[in-house]
Formats: structure tokens, sequence, C-alpha cells
């Protein structure tokens, strides 16, 4: 059988690739945050604080009453206006994932900016209304005057991950999932992939954490942080429910190589102690750290692995400043840092 060979039309940069800016949506959906919503908005004013001193920050919001509410808890962060880097989109969302239903873009082989418009439906359906969320990058890309291409797959942002140089990172659980795209097989999901993003070789991870609604997104497993390096999460209590189906994700990767057949070099990343809420184990990880342009924001969990997965990832970022960012609130929502982020590349 002749093997299929696509040309690279587009290319997906990875994360720590220069930004023009970072897209967040501001937080407003009550019911992901259920009896827990008040400390929310004032932490994400402080992760806006920290990644507007490394570039722009763009944010959606509902409305003029939402935008003055942003600009309250961002002045109550300690900015003060006019702010620098800080600029509001009236773009409606129905959630504040935009990692998930945020543009990503791809450049062509002229370097020119491209909005991908997947389509999203909710982690497969599971919250409703999503319409809002889906036609963002369409707005968008109006907004800037950009092309949007539609390669009319389902596709959320933190379940894959890239190194920029052709390789992705997924998992079994998510993309695979018949909530999402029931008629379409691995290949056809990998030529997809292919396509549209620049890729030509695909890591399969298997199992998500504990705790994530999105069927294992890869990004509270195992990041990038170089073309050729990967961080994973790993847990060293054998007795706790992440313990097992980590290790195989650890194991696995080991046995991985990137796009030009060099061995990944795995570093371990410990997990943090659980944090559970009215008795629900939630998705907390060091992994859901999001690059920006001088910064690395990395959700921290009030325990002592906090200070080692800070170390780690500085040692793994020796030219940006690894900044620490309390989540033990939003992490209630089931996402944290990288959920909630989509890079916009220069």
């Amino acid at each position: 059988m002749t093997p299929r060979i696509f040309m690279q039309k587009y290319r997906m940069p990875a994360e720590w690739e220069p930004h023009e800016a970072t897209w967040i949506a501001w937080p407003h959906n009550l019911s992901h945050w259920p009896d827990k919503f008040e400390p929310i908005p004032p932490v994400y004013a402080q992760f806006v604080k920290a990644l507007a001193e490394s570039e722009k920050v763009f944010i959606c919001v509902n409305d003029a009453k939402m935008e003055a509410s942003a600009r309250k808890n961002i002045r109550a962060a300690g900015m003060k206006e006019p702010f620098k880097n800080v600029e509001f989109f009236h773009i409606p969302t129905d959630a504040s994932w935009s990692r998930d239903h945020g543009p990503i873009v791809v450049k062509d082989e002229k370097g020119t900016r491209i909005i991908l418009d997947w389509i999203f439906n909710a982690w497969g359906n599971k919250y409703k209304p999503y319409d809002q969320d889906d036609v963002v990058p369409q707005k968008i890309g109006k907004i800037f005057d950009m092309p949007v291409i539609e390669p009319g797959m389902v596709l959320e942002g933190g379940s894959i991950e890239v190194n920029g140089k052709g390789t992705l990172m997924t998992t079994t659980q998510c993309l695979l999932n018949k909530n999402r795209n029931p008629k379409l097989n691995k290949a056809q999901i990998e030529a997809k992939l292919s396509e549209y993003l620049g890729i030509t070789n695909f890591l399969w991870l298997g199992e998500g954490v504990v705790g994530d609604d999105t069927d294992g997104h890869i990004d509270d497993i195992a990041r990038f942080t170089d073309a050729n390096t990967v961080v994973c999460c790993v847990e060293d209590n054998k007795n706790d429910e992440n313990y097992a189906l980590l290790k195989e994700n650890f194991e696995l990767l080991k046995t991985m190589k990137d796009q030009d057949g060099k061995q990944l070099k795995v570093v371990p990343l410990l997990m943090p102690t659980p944090v559970i809420h009215e008795g629900h184990r939630l998705p907390a990880s060091y992994a859901n750290f999001y690059i920006a342009n001088k910064v690395v924001a990395v959700p921290t969990f009030r325990c002592e692995q906090d200070a080692r997965a800070l170390e780690v990832l500085q040692k793994l970022f020796p030219t940006r400043k690894v900044v620490g960012i309390d989540c033990v609130d939003w992490v209630w929502g089931l996402g944290t840092l990288h959920c909630s982020t989509q890079q916009w590349p220069a």
C-alpha cells in the first residue's frame, strides 16, 4: 500500500515561539464555579497582570458591563489605567476556556497567519449552550481581517500539543472518543491534523488525569518545553488513582521519537497533592502552565510540590521568568491557566 504524502502547506508554531498577544475570555459563567465564583475574577486579574509584563493580552468580554467589571478587578490587582498591553474585545462567550474555542493560528509557506476554525462541541456535548464559543474564531477573523479556514472536524486546543517542527502529542482517550468525531478513524484524524497543522509525526498517549471532564486533554499530562524535550506528569504515591495511568504515559514517552527520529528527552513533573472540593477530585496539574514571551505562568496548589514544580520548569525555561499563580480556586472550574489561554503568534 502506498503511504499518503501530505504537502505541508501550513505550520502551527510552538507555544514558545514569539507571540503578538495572548487571548483570554473573562470569566462569567457561574455554573463552572458553583458556589465559588467570587475569588475567580481576582485571580484572573493577577494572571492578566503577569502576562501583560510579557506581551499584549486580548480579553473577550460579553458587553460593556463585563468590561467594566474586568477593569475594576485588574485595577485591584495593581495595574493603573490606561492598562499597558491590555485590550478588550466585545466577543460574547459561553465559557472562558479559550484554549478550546479560541483561534488556533497557523502560518502558510509565506508566513501569512491563518485562523483555523475547528468545530467546538463543548467536549462531546457535555455543556450547553456553546454556540457563542463555537463562532469565536470567525468573529476574531473579521475583526483582524484575517483568513479563516474551517477544517470540518471537532478539535479543542487543549487536546493537542505541538513542537513546531512537525510533531504532535495527543491522547487516544480524547481524539478517538466517539463524542468528538464518530465518523472519523485514527488515520483520518491524523490526515486532518497533517493537512492543517503541518504534522508529520504523531505521539499518541493513553488516558488523562482523574477528574478531567475533557476526556483526557494532553495539557494536563505532558507538554513540550522545546522541540525535543517533554515534561510528563508522574505520581509518586502508588495508592493514588493517577499513579498507573501516568506511569504508563511516562514509560510510553520514553520509547518515542521526534520528527527526525531522535529520542525524546522526557522530564518527570510531580503531581500536586490531590485537590478535592465538595467530594470531587479536581484535575490539578502543573502541566497546565502557559508559555508567554518572557514568562511561564504555572498553576500552584498550596502544597509542598509547588516549589519543586517551579524549580523543574525554571531550569527548562532559563530565558523566561517562571511565575506561580494560585489555582486552588480556579481548578474548581476543571481547568486552569493553559485551558484559559490561546496564543496569538507574531
